[in-house]
């Protein structure tokens, strides 16, 4: 996502750091070459997700999803950084 579109976005918004977990179970009909490069496999395996709808290469077995705020604290220095970027961002806007 665009960090611009982002900040747009969560305008009068709190923002918070969040660890997310999800587990997928599917069926795929792709390339075998591709599953030789493991970045490549994922990037395409999350493409086929955003587009699953009208996608017939791909069937859905099983997934969850959990999502939990955590300390800021624990996030990388990188993220924390963006995070006062969002909030400094919001207030001047």
């Amino acid at each position: 996502m665009n960090s611009k579109v982002l900040s747009r976005q969560i305008n009068n918004i709190e923002v918070g750091v969040y660890e997310c977990e999800i587990h997928l179970k599917f069926r795929l009909i792709e390339e075998k070459s591709l599953l030789g490069d493991r970045d490549q496999l994922l990037q395409v395996l999350l493409d086929a997700l955003l587009t699953e709808g009208s996608d017939e290469f791909l069937e859905t077995l099983q997934a969850s999803v959990k999502a939990q705020e955590i300390s800021e604290l624990k996030a990388s220095p990188q993220m924390r950084r963006q995070l006062m970027r969002l909030r400094n961002s919001t207030e001047n806007a």
